[in-house]
């Protein structure tokens, strides 16, 4: 058996005001990868709520240690984001 994700129903519309050229380039992107435009923009929706919400202990604990004026390094970049579950 398939375990697929229930789509939410789609109750409410927005409507932006935009460039007509971002608009033109979004929609030639989203067409050559074959996706629609709602659905790259849903996802993009999703990624900035996600990075919104209530930091992780990591964060609150790196963030505490900055103002305690302790030196908080990593080797690289993706230990970093890996330490913070990003």
């Amino acid at each position: 058996m398939v375990n697929r994700k229930r789509a939410m129903p789609k109750e409410v519309q927005i409507s932006i005001k935009m460039e007509s050229e971002l608009r033109d380039r979004f929609m030639m992107a989203a067409e050559a990868i074959d996706r629609p435009a709602a659905q790259i923009i849903r996802e993009l929706m999703r990624a900035f709520l996600s990075r919104k919400e209530l930091p992780n202990t990591e964060t609150i604990a790196a963030i505490e240690a900055v103002e305690r004026g302790e030196v908080v390094t990593f080797n690289s970049t993706a230990d970093l984001y890996e330490k913070l579950g990003i």
